[in-house]
């Protein structure tokens, strides 16, 4: 590992990507300790401190939510962009062309990605301000009376821009350094708060049996992420031999890699975006009074992650979404008759629609272990909380994103390595 480390350094070009992927961090970790004006930094600090929740999507964000930055939101409202135009792919005709056009019609769609990111970042800036002037942290927000017009306008602007900004950086680390650049982005957030949750919350408070037992936790589950992540199900095709001009092509034999997580970490976040929903409107309505602001506090209480209701919800939603997110994926990919116009077909099964049932009956049978898995990443602090008494403030989901971007940055230091015949990282 260290001597591919090493000659990867050597190469000229290998070392240029990896330096700017680095800068594009450095600059990232700047951006987020930009503050948007007018937050109380003491009564900031209190709210998180009280919120468990909020302290969980500060994770994700870096930080940068703790400091109320531009950078509070992440690449989280593209993200949610990219999903939806994913979704209304099978739903739009013209999206579904678009779709298989190749490199024109991939370009097109994040075209569309990117103009749909601007107004959700909108809504997701106010739900957030709206959610922080509750807890009195900002004043003066909104468009009613007795609001500053122009205050809600430069928060909301500036806390866009930081999204877009951290998007247009993400595509350059795509284009001239290594790995996806929107995951290197999330990754630099969760993995900059690793030193000072190990801190302030094992260390700190002195409780080393909790602290050993959380390293250990940790270290088995990156180990069952990786297992489960590049696990898959080879499914084995023949090709027909056919006769093209003078020669005789085809007869050769491939396999179709189903991965039993297809999914990835989608299902986790469609599953925490739900979640979020019904607590943060029943925020609004906390003081109340008569029936709503009754049915707004059980809601509320319900929707707290201390409540085991919430953890079980949690988990069942996150199953349910990975076998929905792989059957969309499926459908997508037209594998059936992707095979039967190249003339391919698996040994025993005719083709056309018993292929393609018989690919969509392996799917779902394998998705089986790969659901579970993920809802059981999802419910681990819960599980940690209950057996350990210890809160894991670092999510398993955290950890869930962080292995998934290291395994995807050496598959492509390794397919660099190999380009220029040497031996790789994975062995």
């Amino acid at each position: 590992m260290l001597d591919a480390l090493r000659r990867a350094w050597a190469l000229p070009d290998l070392r240029r990507k990896l330096l700017f992927t680095a800068a594009m961090l450095v600059v990232f970790r700047f951006i987020a300790h930009v503050p948007v004006p007018g937050v109380d930094a003491n009564a900031l600090a209190g709210f998180f401190d009280s919120n468990q929740l909020a302290g969980m999507l500060d994770l994700f964000s870096g930080g940068a939510l703790t400091n109320f930055s531009i950078a509070a939101m992440g690449v989280y409202p593209y993200i949610t962009a990219t999903i939806i135009m994913q979704l209304l792919q099978p739903l739009v005709p013209h999206l579904e062309e678009l779709s298989k056009e190749g490199d024109a019609g991939r370009a097109r769609l994040n075209i569309y990605s990117h103009v749909l990111t601007v107004p959700l970042a909108f809504l997701q800036a106010y739900a957030t301000a709206i959610l922080l002037q509750n807890a009195q942290v900002i004043s003066g927000f909104g468009f009613g009376e007795g609001s500053d017009v122009l205050r809600t306008v430069t928060i909301l602007v500036a806390m866009t821009a930081g999204t877009i900004l951290l998007v247009w950086l993400g595509e350059l680390i795509t284009e001239n350094g290594i790995g996806n650049g929107i995951s290197i982005i999330i990754f630099g957030g969760i993995v900059s708060q690793i030193p000072q949750i190990m801190g302030q919350g094992l260390i700190g408070n002195g409780n080393f049996i909790a602290f050993g037992a959380f390293i250990i936790i940790g270290v088995l589950t990156v180990a069952a992420i990786v297992v489960v992540q590049e696990a898959q199900r080879r499914i084995p095709v023949q090709y027909a031999k056919r006769i093209r001009g003078s020669r005789l092509v085809g007869g050769q034999s491939t396999h179709i890699p189903l991965r039993v997580n297809s999914a990835g970490m989608i299902p986790i976040i469609f599953a925490m975006s739900i979640m979020l929903f019904p607590g943060t409107v029943a925020s609004y309505f906390l003081a109340a009074g008569d029936w709503v602001g009754s049915v707004a506090r059980f809601f509320y209480a319900v929707f707290q992650t201390t409540s085991p209701l919430y953890w079980g919800l949690f988990f069942t939603l996150v199953v349910g979404f990975t076998f929905f997110y792989a059957m969309v994926m499926f459908q997508q990919q037209n594998l059936p008759e992707n095979l039967q116009r190249y003339g391919g077909f698996i040994p025993g099964i005719r083709p056309g629609r018993p292929t393609a049932e018989y690919l969509s009956s392996v799917l779902f049978r394998i998705t089986w272990l790969g659901a579970i898995f993920l809802g059981l990443v999802a419910v681990l602090p819960f599980l940690g909380q209950f057996f350990l008494g210890q809160t894991l403030t670092l999510s398993s989901t955290g950890l869930l994103i962080v292995v998934g971007v290291v395994l995807d940055t050496m598959k492509q230091l390794e397919a660099q390595m190999l380009m220029r015949n040497y031996e790789g990282f994975i062995k």
